[in-house]
């Protein structure tokens, strides 16, 4: 028989304490251990407790409250994503034979969407899937007007409808997530008037995957419809490709893009000055979502309610001055190489990227050409800069922009894999500079038969003559007569180069040498073949 008597009123561990031993707890623990209350519970029973009536409403956030807070702000290019096909910019072809086919009914069951990046893909997929669900109170069939907002819209364009299956093809390689469509295909969609499956980057997909594809592409059910989208276009299967219908989402010009932009910035209550936003759309280069990307960093720049300046976002994205560049580009055309050094030099101290000077030359080389065949408005640059170089292209071959074009494309890539790109530019203007002004092969040819100067040997910038009368080599052959008896009369194809070296047509002799093997020669003809990279001109 136990000497403990029984507790009626409950365990011992509820017994009152004595006097003494009374111990208050802790109010930051809520177990009879003494452990700590975890954070969750107490932020949990906090969110329960019940506010008072009493208590002051919540205030007013205001743009500049979002403006600080910055868990509350949302990037521009997903703040102004399109929420209509109207909303799209610059894609006017697809949209127009969308609503063809919407009114007439003639939809296909699959839709192959390409294009290079932040052009609207995977938008213009979900509008697709938004469009062939459209329902609303007066809508029942499929239709492009998404004005409304309909009963499934807001759950699609959130990513979380049931019966719209998106899927990241780059991370979904495999066969596996196309067995997993295959095998859900054959069911009714559950709320939905179609089954649609978007595959975004589709292009990387594996072979096995795509042939798994094949069969239910061609004969899906009814209720299914596929949109797939791809920047590499070129890498999507034939089979793959002529089982759909393929838009080409174009990239958005620059105008129109400057216009979108100005639009957004006025809608944030910003003020960017109109050259700032001609530069963004400029290193956009099409692309709606890298210029908005550009656009929230450009604005972000400037002082609060203060207009962001073109030099801001010149010295952002690491740009020259057109103008300067245009300057450098002319003083490398006339072979002035100290003016345009020093003028590189300059352009570079003030933070240059020296791979943008080159595109900078590439553009201008593109711009003089084509001002030089289809005049000033085709170059679609300001009024100042196109009249610069349509003036320079009109005192410039074509060849010689032809030539000057390869020579800053190689240059370009040297730039680029140079361990000092500055040091590869000034090469290059070096280069430039010499071999701008250098005779095409009808002008070398001419000269050897005629026995005139090589045109283009005083281009190439001199170096400052000593005192006295002796003027070197170039002041004799410049004072020699040009006499019937005195024309060069070369009896071999040795004759002939070292004919060119004389006339100190040095870039004009090394490639001769290189590049050419004569076949035949007689005195006023050569008949010759060119060698494995030797140069087009």
């Amino acid at each position: 028989m136990s000497d403990v008597d029984p507790s009626p009123d409950g365990p011992p561990w509820e017994e009152d304490a004595p006097d003494g031993d009374v111990v208050e707890r802790d109010p930051d623990t809520d177990d009879m251990f003494g452990a700590p209350e975890p954070a969750g519970m107490r932020e949990a029973e906090a969110a329960a407790t019940p506010v008072a009536a009493t208590a002051p409403p919540p205030a007013d956030v205001g743009p500049a409250a979002h403006a600080d807070d910055g868990s509350a702000y949302t990037v521009l290019a997903r703040k102004y994503r399109p929420h209509a096909f109207e909303d799209l910019i610059g894609q006017e072809a697809m949209v127009r034979t969308l609503t063809n086919a919407f009114a007439t009914g003639r939809i296909a069951h699959a839709f192959m969407l390409t294009g290079v990046r932040g052009v609207g893909k995977t938008t213009t997929a979900r509008l697709l899937a938004r469009a062939l669900n459209n329902e609303t109170d007066v809508i029942d069939r499929p239709s492009l007007a998404l004005t409304a907002h309909g009963r499934h819209d807001a759950a699609i364009m959130a990513g979380q409808h049931m019966d719209v299956v998106e899927m990241d093809a780059a991370s979904h390689t495999g066969i596996d997530g196309i067995r997993d469509i295959i095998e859900s295909v054959r069911y009714a969609p559950v709320e939905a008037r179609y089954k649609v499956y978007v595959l975004d980057e589709v292009h990387m997909l594996s072979n096995q995957a795509f042939n798994a594809l094949l069969k239910t592409l061609e004969e899906p059910p009814p209720h299914a419809k596929f949109i797939f989208a791809t920047t590499e276009i070129r890498k999507v299967p034939v089979t793959i490709l002529s089982r759909c219908q393929r838009f080409d989402l174009r990239r958005v010009e620059p105008e129109i893009l400057v216009e979108h932009l100005a639009r957004i910035a006025d809608r944030e209550g910003m003020k960017i000055e109109q050259d700032a936003l001609a530069l963004i759309a400029r290193a956009a280069e099409g692309s709606v979502r890298d210029g908005l990307s550009l656009l929230d960093q450009a604005l972000v720049q400037g002082e609060r309610g203060e207009t962001v300046k073109t030099e801001i976002v010149r010295d952002m994205l690491g740009l020259a001055d057109r103008s300067q560049t245009i300057a450098l580009f002319e003083s490398i055309m006339a072979g002035r190489t100290p003016e345009a050094l020093e003028l590189f030099r300059t352009l570079y101290g003030y933070g240059a990227d020296p791979v943008q000077v080159t595109n900078d030359l590439l553009e201008h080389c593109h711009a003089a050409s084509v001002a030089k065949m289809l005049g000033p408005q085709a170059t679609r640059l300001p009024n100042d800069q196109a009249q610069k170089l349509t003036a320079l292209g009109a005192v410039i071959s074509a060849g010689t922009l032809a030539r000057v074009w390869q020579m800053l494309l190689k240059a370009l890539d040297e730039v680029r894999r140079a361990p000092n790109p500055a040091d590869a530019v000034e090469m290059a203007i070096v280069r430039l500079a010499y071999a701008a002004d250098l005779p095409g092969p009808e002008e070398a040819l001419k000269a050897l038969r005629d026995g005139e100067p090589m045109p283009g040997g005083g281009a190439a910038p001199r170096g400052p003559s000593g005192g006295g009368g002796g003027g070197g080599a170039s002041a004799q052959l410049a004072a020699r007569p040009v006499a019937a008896p005195s024309l060069p009369d070369p009896q071999s194809f040795e004759q002939v180069v070292a004919l060119i070296g004389e006339k100190r047509e040095v870039g004009l002799q090394m490639d001769v040498q290189r590049f050419v093997r004569p076949v035949a020669f007689k005195p006023g003809a050569i008949t010759y073949e060119s060698l494995d990279g030797a140069p087009m001109d």
